[in-house]
């Protein structure tokens, strides 16, 4: 299976660094190595629930971090690095696999075939380029998710960023999100208020596959 790719995929992780290494106040909870995904089983290439970035995104989220946690916030991550056989995963299941029993979390109204079509997924993803990163905002005080009118990966129109079918404190608990993410160098899509990637990222044009593993970077 053919997945986008024209260029070979390269296992070299000597530009990658743990998130946490870089942002120690963030929380991580790495959906794709568990099974709450819109899958529903732990995605290839994951294994062990970290955060990898390329050095350069890693410190522009620094910032990022720096400038939220002034206004109360902390960042959670959901995915940042994302192996090219993680994206090959998605593209089988979507294409060949009959499975929709996580349909009524992520895509309720959506089939899966659509998926791909509506740009909710990718069959080559920014990802894998190391340098974009899924990500929410938690409340210092709370220590709760600020409410986002709508979760990760749910692929709707409701997670579109500029959707306004939602209360003005979702759309405001977005718009802290967005900013302090576009004055740090990043660059957001669409269809997800989650998803951003490093403007000036270091690999535009290189995917990479090595796994998801903080063992792997110290090789």
């Amino acid at each position: 299976m053919r997945t986008g790719y024209k260029n070979d995929l390269t296992m070299d992780p000597s530009g990658f660094v743990l998130l946490a290494d870089y942002v120690p106040q963030i929380v991580q909870e790495i959906r794709y190595y568990s099974t709450y995904n819109f899958i529903g089983d732990r995605i290839d290439g994951y294994e062990e629930p970290c955060a990898l970035l390329t050095v350069e995104a890693a410190r522009a989220l620094k910032a990022v971090s720096s400038e939220l946690i002034v206004q109360g916030y902390r960042l959670k991550v959901f995915d940042a690095y994302r192996p090219a056989c993680a994206v090959k995963h998605f593209v089988l299941w979507g294409i060949e696999d009959q499975d929709v029993r996580m349909k009524p979390y992520f895509y309720p109204d959506l089939e899966k075939q659509e998926l791909f079509a509506r740009g909710y997924i990718a069959k080559q993803s920014s990802h894998s380029r190391g340098s974009a990163v899924d990500l929410t905002l938690l409340d210092m005080k709370s220590g709760k998710e600020l409410d986002m009118g709508g979760p990760f990966d749910l692929f709707s129109e409701v997670s579109h960023p500029d959707y306004r079918g939602i209360s003005a404190e979702q759309y405001d608990n977005r718009m802290i999100l967005r900013r302090a993410m576009l004055r740090n160098g990043f660059l957001p899509i669409d269809c997800e208020w989650w998803h951003f990637a490093l403007n000036n990222e270091p690999y535009p044009d290189t995917y990479f596959n090595f796994p998801v593993s903080s063992a792997y970077l110290r090789r």
